[in-house]
């Protein structure tokens, strides 16, 4: 609500939510009504509360003088629990509805572009933005912008009601009301910014240092500086700790200041109703009820703080919608594919960024790799190894450089006819064996479904299934284990039958015996192809033909298991701890 009409935040707000807004414009007014209603009725009940407190305590002649009274402190209280529940269930429905079509949206703008926005973003990142950042925006329209336009209007009512008495009084009482709903808002708003931004990159920060620890614990023993690592994620942690510290001193520190001011409004009230009743203007009835209807009003704007402060989370989230939104695909090349038996693959000068003032993830690579060769790609996390295989796949384009297939540019329209790919988590569909390994080739007989499954050593556990290869997977796969489900997807590709095959790191999870059969399963089944396989594991890497060590997107070494192992220390420490020696 505050500085949000401008800037970048002004472009996200008039791009995912005052369009929306508009939409349900009278579903709104009527919440906020409602929810003005709750407030006036709490207000009210106070009101008459310590009116008739007051006025019991001086004995009326008439019981029928404070009757009505009673009655109100009945209904008020009824209403005081209705409006709440009923602008809850309003607000609720609003925002549930908008919901559903940030999600629609989103879909629509995630399918047709699937493969290119998931080789530029993380699976976690656009399940985040799918997920955590739409539902943060319900917060946003609950905690923030509700509560926001509820406090306005009960600010403006509540000074009109004290101008109507004394407008110079009004004046004191709009700015000392004014520092609750606008002055400390707005200052909450700038300090948690700058804060929240502080959180983020110390957040960022910590989960960088605690992953290159985990994954680069091997090169850590290796070169004996295990201390050094755990100070430095010690150190990390301490930072992220006081940053924590920082804006929680800082909310205490806010909320002492508004009770104070709260504090100030209410002896305000009470010594301007006193005055009041000093000139006649008052019964003194009415001084206890003005008082405790001000507690009412104040603790109704007090909130207003808290749900400004919470805007820079919106508009992150805000911004990664957008992006997603926004990204532009890279200009793939026209052409058609020639029949390709035996393709040499050529990394001419490669370099490839994910997003402008990022750091290259691939940083000029060259390499060749001759038909039928098989290929370990390794290297710690952050190398390049993922990046380099959708250069291969033709899914990303290099920003420089090329990436030939005899003689032909690499591009997307090569998956499935010159390139498949395995990756570590294949998705297996809920229906029949046939229909999920005949997705490698829709035309494929149920001869050619059989003949790849047999090449992937499935067919003896088949044929025990009462339907064989009509034997339903159930969802996700989980019929079978982790390694059957890998062969099944292997099947699946095998089905495609091209010259080259991509691994990403397909025996991830699986035990050592079951991974060992599902290496020399795909080396035997294709053996004719040209295999490049990116792992993690030396063990399997051993019984490749060449193996490529990535560091900072360039190849660090390269070479055969047994040269490597006679002449390269690093590689020989790694792989006999690998082995558990």
């Amino acid at each position: 609500m505050y500085h949000l009409s401008g800037g970048k935040e002004g472009r996200f707000m008039h791009e995912w939510v005052f369009p929306y807004v508009k939409q349900n414009k009278g579903r709104v007014l009527l919440t906020v009504f409602v929810g003005l209603l709750g407030i006036t009725s709490a207000a009210m009940l106070l009101f008459i509360s310590g009116y008739l407190i007051s006025k019991s305590a001086l004995r009326p002649e008439n019981i029928m003088i404070i009757y009505v009274p009673i009655v109100s402190v009945r209904a008020f209280s009824i209403g005081q629990a209705v409006f709440p529940y009923l602008e809850r269930l309003f607000s609720h429905n609003i925002v549930l509805t908008i919901l559903a079509k940030y999600r629609r949206r989103l879909y629509d703008i995630l399918e047709p572009q699937a493969l290119f926005l998931q080789s530029r973003y993380q699976t976690g990142d656009l399940l985040s933005v799918l997920s955590d950042d739409i539902e943060r925006l319900q917060d946003f329209y609950i905690r923030t912008l509700f509560p926001s336009l509820i406090g306005l209007v009960v600010y403006t009512v509540f000074i009109i009601v004290i101008g109507s008495f004394n407008l110079l009084f009004m004046l004191l009482i709009g700015t000392m009301l004014g520092i609750i709903v606008f002055l400390m808002p707005l200052l909450s708003y700038s300090m948690m910014r700058k804060r929240h931004q502080t959180m983020k990159e110390a957040k960022g920060k910590l989960y960088r240092r605690i992953t290159d620890a985990m994954f680069g614990q091997l090169d850590w023993l290796v070169s004996g500086r295990t201390d050094e690592i755990v100070t430095e994620v010690a150190k990390t942690n301490e930072q992220y700790i006081q940053v924590e510290r920082n804006i929680n001193q800082w909310h205490h520190i806010r909320d002492a200041f508004l009770r104070l001011v709260s504090s100030l409004v209410i002896i305000a009230i009470m010594i301007w109703a006193s005055l009041q009743v000093g000139q006649d203007a008052f019964s003194p009835t009415v001084i206890a009820a003005f008082v405790l209807m001000t507690f009412s009003i104040v603790d109704a704007l007090l909130p207003m703080s808290d749900a400004v402060e919470e805007v820079p989370i919106y508009q992150d989230a805000l911004k990664r919608m957008n992006e997603l939104q926004n990204a532009e695909q890279p200009e793939q090349l026209d052409g058609s594919i020639h029949a390709l038996e035996h393709p040499q693959i050529d990394v001419k000068n490669v370099s490839y960024r994910y997003a402008e003032g990022q750091p290259k993830i691939i940083n000029q690579l060259s390499l060749t790799i001759q038909p039928g060769e098989k290929i370990a790609i390794l290297g710690k996390s952050g190398a390049g190894k993922s990046t380099l295989l959708k250069l291969l796949a033709g899914v990303i384009l290099p920003d420089k450089g090329d990436i030939v297939i005899a003689d032909q540019t690499m591009h997307k329209s090569y998956l499935a006819k010159a390139v498949s790919v395995l990756n570590q988590k294949p998705h297996l569909f809920h229906t029949t064996i046939a229909n999920n390994v005949r997705i490698g080739r829709q035309s494929a007989t149920d001869e050619e479904v059989v003949a790849a499954l047999e090449k992937a050593q499935m067919m003896e556990l088949i044929n025990k299934l009462p339907d064989g290869i009509h034997t339903q997977m159930e969802e996700m796969g989980k019929r079978f284990s982790g390694g059957e489900r890998q062969r099944i997807a292997f099947a699946r590709i095998l089905l495609q039958d091209t010259p080259i095959l991509l691994m990403d790191e397909p025996t991830t999870g699986l035990d050592a015996h079951t991974e060992r059969d599902l290496i020399e399963t795909i080396l035997q089944a294709a053996s004719h192809k040209t295999i490049i396989w990116v792992t993690h594991r030396l063990a399997g890497a051993r019984l490749m033909d060449d193996i490529i060590f990535l560091r900072d997107g360039k190849v660090n070494f390269r070479g055969s298991h047994e040269k490597l192992y006679k002449m390269n220390d690093y590689y020989r420490t790694l792989y006999e701890m690998d082995r558990g020696y």
